[in-house]
């Protein structure tokens, strides 16, 4: 989900001349509560949030929702306040990975050159593809039609010159819209929106240049450099300059691998309990494994995150001696982890466990340290949770468990 601000003035037709215009970038729209409502059609219409069922946070929220200012990040208690008819729902990570592949798959149908950023975005250089498919806008419009056919789900696109003005106009589009911004309305377009739609510009950021006089694009881009990089530094002022004036010359980059597979969980109550914590460090090291595995990754470190009852996170990693997609390896370097951090005495609201620094496990030549070369188990406890996956495919995720 998008979260640049918007500009009512930016939201019009810019023009239809697509020469210049290669760069895609293709967008879904409210991505987890779209594919919710994708397998459960009566919901749709209604307000929906993704996300922790009593005190976690907003994963993501139907627009319906959104009216209500429901946001992402947000607290489930938050949203249920400012939208308490709205339905909630626990996220499904593995129906939100499927739709994603398949989702990518359509668009590596149009080009090779398929920058995907996340689950639920990605660039495409379509320059090849315009003989054989037409201009931009055709191929943009064939795409969100598709996604919708197969899969139920709607994207937003927009069509620039480079990547950084297609993201923000497929910003604009959303949702379910496509806006072409041609080459020659690039700066006219830029100009309209307000300085907080740059790339790199944060509250703090915002709040610096604000003290300044600069809140639009428009004012940055004609104040002077100098004048810039004291505000924000020397390689702020120059990089937020060229934006203002539409330089981007990052090409799409295809094959970009996702470098960290995670996650986390909020306790129903706050935990003092060190059984409990290290029983839900093992559920989330058994799905943080079973999902590298169905990505084909193995990780080189492992992190771990403790979130305090007043709030106050603490992460801790460590770098493998071997990469490792193995639950159980992950759990008690996870376990340790968390038992290092100082909590002052206080209980557990959050804990999460990530695999970090990933690689592709296909071609990887794997050398077993000596403690798992002296252990014929090893490569046991591997095909063991490679068999976990195959009975949880085929009778549902909670059909086994990974015992400690």
């Amino acid at each position: 989900m998008s979260r640049a601000p918007r500009s009512a003035g930016a939201r019009r037709d810019w023009g239809s001349d697509e020469s210049g215009c290669a760069v895609m970038h293709v967008d879904m729209d409210a991505f987890f509560a779209s594919c919710e409502i994708a397998r459960r059609p009566a919901l749709r219409g209604l307000p929906v949030i993704v996300g922790g069922q009593d005190r976690g946070v907003v994963t993501a929220a139907t627009y319906e929702a959104r009216a209500y200012g429901v946001k992402s990040a947000m607290s489930m208690r938050q949203a249920r306040l400012l939208c308490p008819q709205a339905v909630v729902i626990t996220p499904d990570h593995a129906l939100y990975s499927e739709v994603s592949r398949g989702v990518m798959g359509v668009l590596g149908e149009v080009t090779p050159l398929v920058e995907q950023v996340s689950v639920d975005e990605a660039f495409l250089d379509v320059a090849g593809a315009r003989r054989r498919l037409g201009e931009p806008t055709r191929i943009g419009a064939m795409i969100r039609e598709r996604i919708h056919r197969e899969f139920g789900v709607t994207a937003s696109v927009g069509v620039a010159r480079n990547k950084f003005v297609a993201k923000l106009a497929s910003t604009h589009a959303k949702p379910d819209g496509l806006m072409l911004v041609p080459d020659a309305a690039t700066v006219a377009f830029l100009h309209s929106l307000p300085v907080g739609a740059l790339w790199g510009v944060g509250e703090k950021t915002e709040n610096a240049l604000a003290s300044w006089g600069i809140t639009t694009v428009a004012e940055l881009a004609r104040t002077d450099l100098p004048s810039l990089q004291s505000a924000v530094g020397r390689v702020s002022g120059a990089h937020l300059h060229d934006l203002a004036w539409g330089r981007d010359p990052r090409p799409v980059t295809p094959g970009r691998e996702e470098h960290s597979v995670g996650a986390e969980t909020t306790f129903g109550a706050d935990v003092h309990d060190e059984v409990v914590v290290a029983k839900r460090v093992l559920e989330l090291a058994d799905k943080v494994a079973a999902r590298m595995r169905r990505q084909g990754v193995v990780a080189r470190t492992v992190s771990v995150k403790v979130r305090t009852s007043d709030f106050v996170t603490i992460t801790r990693s460590r770098t493998l001696d071997t990469p490792t997609d193995v639950a159980r390896t992950i759990y008690l370097v996870a376990r340790e982890l968390v038992s290092s951090v100082d909590r002052r005495g206080l209980p557990v609201r959050l804990v999460g466990v990530r695999g970090e620094r990933v690689l592709r496990r296909e071609g990887l030549a794997a050398q077993p340290t000596l403690e798992e070369a002296a252990d014929p188990r090893s490569g046991a406890q591997r095909d063991a949770e490679v068999a976990l996956d195959a009975v949880r495919q085929k009778f549902g995720r909670t059909a086994i468990d990974l015992g400690a």
